[in-house]
């Protein structure tokens, strides 16, 4: 059997370096440690978003190989951060407008008191490891992203709760008694983080076999080849590259302003699409003042791209 790990994989380009992460611990000084983190960021010209909060570190930022090393020797410096693990890709352009360092009361946020991942998570599965697992036809398979993520790329026999919020995933759970027709549940997102809070979920609702794919679909696009790949489609990335496919190459998606929809190149040629004001998933739901203020957005938009600089609206 051929080790798939030993394929050449074509390697994503750009002059940009993007390191995703995020890291459960008790961080009880977390918002001292704020003002630090955003200053360090800004000398080194680090730009997007980490959230930190009692549990926590959690984000993405992008910036220059030397500005992420920095960033990142930074935090593995502290005590509480020594074993941070990251995902890299890079990116062609600066995927971020800012750098927000955020204080919050969870990094990432299910409604559900009392989960803690450190106390009770479900079993880290390799990528390489994960086709088998999720091929097991005593598997169920669930995405726990939002349907707008889905829509765009998937597991194939995925199991899609369709959620607009992670917030609702616990009631999708909650009302699907049939998960419990088979042993093994197989859970995915796309950096992981989500599924740390979602096994931990599951476990403590009585499931007992439970899985993760460890780095997320992140980790899979890298590792594994596509000739050997079980993932169709792209990958939402909360970022202006909007998504990457395999190889963690930037994808050929948009993203529509008026309702953060990603959006094909198909999509673009649809006589409802208006740039900056509607798409093929809004304009039924949009009245004509909301698109009289968003076409007056993207003429502002428009100006500020004309002078060379980026509107912070785009």
């Amino acid at each position: 059997m051929t080790d798939t790990l030993s394929i050449p994989r074509p390697q994503a380009e750009g002059q940009f370096l993007v390191a995703a992460l995020y890291h459960f611990v008790s961080f009880v000084r977390y918002a001292d440690f704020r003002a630090p983190l955003q200053a360090l960021c800004d000398a080194e010209g680090v730009k997007g978003t980490l959230l930190i909060a009692h549990e926590g570190i959690n984000g993405t930022i992008a910036g220059t190989d030397a500005g992420i090393k920095a960033v990142l020797s930074y935090l593995r410096a502290q005590p509480e951060f020594a074993a941070l693990e990251h995902k890299e890709s890079r990116a062609s352009a600066m995927p971020f407008l800012r750098m927000k360092v955020r204080l919050k009361k969870e990094i990432v946020t299910m409604g559900v008191e009392d989960i803690d991942p450190r106390r009770v998570v479900g079993t880290y599965v390799a990528p390489q490891d994960w086709n088998a697992l999720i091929s097991d036809p005593e598997t169920i398979v669930i995405d726990t992203r939002n349907d707008y993520e889905t829509a765009i790329g998937t597991f194939r026999g995925a199991v899609d709760p369709k959620t607009k919020s992670f917030r609702d995933f616990p009631d999708w759970v909650r009302n699907n008694p049939g998960l419990h027709n088979k042993p093994k549940i197989a859970m995915y997102c796309t950096g992981g983080i989500r599924c740390e809070k979602a096994t931990a979920f599951m476990k403590e609702q009585g499931f007992d076999e439970v899985y993760h794919l460890k780095g997320g679909i992140l980790k899979y696009l890298e590792e594994m080849p596509e000739e050997n790949s079980l993932w169709d489609g792209a990958c939402f990335v909360f970022d202006d590259r909007v998504s990457v496919t395999h190889g963690l190459a930037e994808g050929e998606h948009t993203l529509c302003h008026a309702c953060r929809q990603p959006l094909t190149p198909e999509d673009l040629t649809s006589p409802h699409h208006e740039p900056g004001v509607a798409c093929i998933h809004c304009h039924e739901s949009r009245t004509e003042d909301d698109r009289q203020r968003y076409r007056q957005r993207q003429q502002q938009i428009e100006i500020a791209r004309t002078r060379g600089i980026r509107h912070l609206g785009s």
